[in-house]
């Protein structure tokens, strides 16, 4: 039986990783809304994901993106974020935003575009080691629109090859972890759609290669948290990029369209013992790393990332109250409606009373939001940043 102090202990333990981008300018491809306060440069962005932590107690970690996050003195933005009280995390390539990658980058038929690609990467893991990162994260956008555009098992010999290279880039103490994406931009064929493909090449690189799992990056009616067993199965599931979607990749924050699978999601975690933050690099899969990957449109920057942070925080929460033995029983016994009931008990329980008591132990404020209210900062940030270029999605 899971008693009130075990579940505290595990939530303790719990960390989720930012995304530097979800705090500049962001939007859709028809409009991108700008806010007072924006960040002008990567170091008011890692300041901004600083105030998450302050207010929540478990985001002590910000992804960068290079380009995006490109500045001149790694070693100095990661000295910021230690002053600020959190550190660098994974660092993101790029690889759809330059006139080269048009046909493809890693898979390109042209060896001069794949050299490229990988130099791109060289570059990545060299702020890896400037800000202590472990941890680096690609995304590929290539594929084809059409039947016949390129061949699809030389693209995907190519996407070997090329990884090797960047897999051979890499410390020792350095993982890479692969996400796909089943459409978009490529309408066609893309050259990772799948958990299956990414694991595929993630095998054939070694044990420091892990798939990441980005919730919005699936067809209607996938069962993720499927998904999610079979990876921990295998020892690599490496990341979740955590986001809510409706129709597509809508980037909307963790939590807002579906609470119930970001549920089954943290149960399958809980139960598989995938909670554990370290050691982050162990063939057995645990450690996985809770990564947040957002862009908000209409939001508040600062409080939307709150939100995603405390929804997570709040699925933690009732996957770690689940009856599993109550639940084991019911399973062994056949009892399909006593199994759900279990389950649906634990989902049902309102969390927030434990949360409240969780960062009152910690020292924080009951209320993330309400605490973030108050502090000024959001007034604060609106009078020091006026003038200057924010910083944007893509900029």
């Amino acid at each position: 039986m899971t008693t009130t102090e075990t579940v505290l202990d595990a939530l303790r333990t719990q960390t989720i990783e930012l995304p530097s981008w979800a705090f500049g300018n962001s939007g859709t491809r028809f409009k991108v809304f700008g806010s007072p306060g924006t960040p002008r440069d990567p170091f008011e962005k890692v300041s901004d994901a600083a105030q998450v932590h302050r207010c929540t107690g478990i985001a002590p970690r910000v992804s960068l993106h290079v380009p995006w996050d490109r500045v001149d003195d790694y070693g100095k933005l990661a000295a910021h974020a230690a002053d600020q009280g959190v550190s660098i995390g994974t660092i993101n390539s790029n690889l759809f935003q330059d006139d080269d990658y048009k046909l493809g980058s890693l898979t390109h038929p042209d060896p001069a575009v794949r050299a490229k690609a990988v130099a791109h990467h060289a570059e990545c893991v060299d702020v890896m080691r400037a800000t202590g990162s472990k941890e680096l994260k690609v995304w590929l956008p290539d594929g084809t629109n059409y039947p016949g555009q390129d061949d699809l098992r030389d693209r995907q010999d190519r996407l070997a090859e090329s990884l090797q290279q960047v897999y051979a880039l890499l410390d020792e103490d350095h993982r890479l972890v692969l996400e796909y994406k089943f459409f978009e931009p490529a309408f066609y064929a893309t050259d990772v759609p799948d958990w299956g493909t990414s694991l595929l090449h993630c095998l054939a690189l070694g044990e420091r290669a892990k798939v990441v799992l980005d919730t919005g990056h699936h067809a209607p009616g996938t069962n993720i948290e499927f998904i999610v067993v079979q990876l921990l199965r295998a020892g690599r599931l490496g990341a979740f990029d955590f986001n809510s979607r409706f129709y597509a990749d809508d980037d909307l924050m963790a939590g807002a369209a579906d609470p119930f699978q970001l549920f089954r999601i943290m149960y399958e975690i809980v139960r598989s013992d995938a909670l554990r933050p370290e050691p982050r690099w162990d063939p057995a899969g645990r450690g996985v790393n809770f990564m947040l990957d957002q862009c908000h449109n209409i939001e508040e920057k600062i409080p939307g990332q709150i939100r995603s942070v405390t929804n997570v925080q709040q699925a933690t929460a009732k996957a770690l109250l689940v009856d599993r033995e109550a639940l084991r029983a019911a399973q062994l016994a056949g009892d399909v409606l006593g199994a759900n009931d279990v389950l649906m008990d634990a989902y049902s329980t309102d969390v927030r009373p434990l949360l409240a008591q969780l960062r009152e132990s910690m020292g924080l404020e009951a209320d993330p939001v309400a605490a973030f209210k108050a502090s000024g900062y959001a007034q604060r940030i609106a009078a020091e940043r006026i003038g200057g270029q924010q910083a944007g999605w893509g900029v």
